[in-house]
């Protein structure tokens, strides 16, 4: 419960935080401000804030913090399994091997995805 409310809190911040920057202004506005009419004939693309930038980091991290506790699980039963029983350990490590690479596939797979993400993100 500790954890949720933590997690609640971290995102209630970040929302707090990026409505400011993803204010826009009425076109009817736009055109009456100088500044903007300078930004608009610049070729620096979209000048608002996007969301997907930080959600590919968010991602990211939270696709590294659970391959590292599903490696790290892994390693432990094994370990575990072959001390109590040194008779199966090749096959416990063959299987631990097997479990890693699956895992490290859809670790690869998942930051792939956040990184397309956040390339694609305009500032």
């Amino acid at each position: 419960m500790k954890t949720f409310r933590l997690l609640a809190t971290v995102f209630l911040c970040l929302f707090i935080a990026v409505a400011p920057v993803m204010a826009q202004m009425s076109e009817s506005e736009k055109a009456k401000n100088d500044v903007d009419k300078i930004r608009a004939a610049l070729p620096t693309g979209n000048l608002t804030f996007s969301g997907a930038g930080v959600g590919a980091g968010i991602g990211a991290a939270l696709t590294l913090i659970g391959a590292g506790i599903g490696f790290g699980r892994i390693g432990a039963a094994a370990l575990e399994s072959m001390a109590r029983q040194p008779e199966v350990a090749a096959r416990v490590q063959t299987a631990m091997i097997i479990i890693g690479a699956l895992l490290e596939g859809a670790t690869f797979f998942a930051l792939l995805i956040c990184l397309l993400l956040g390339f694609s993100a305009r500032f």
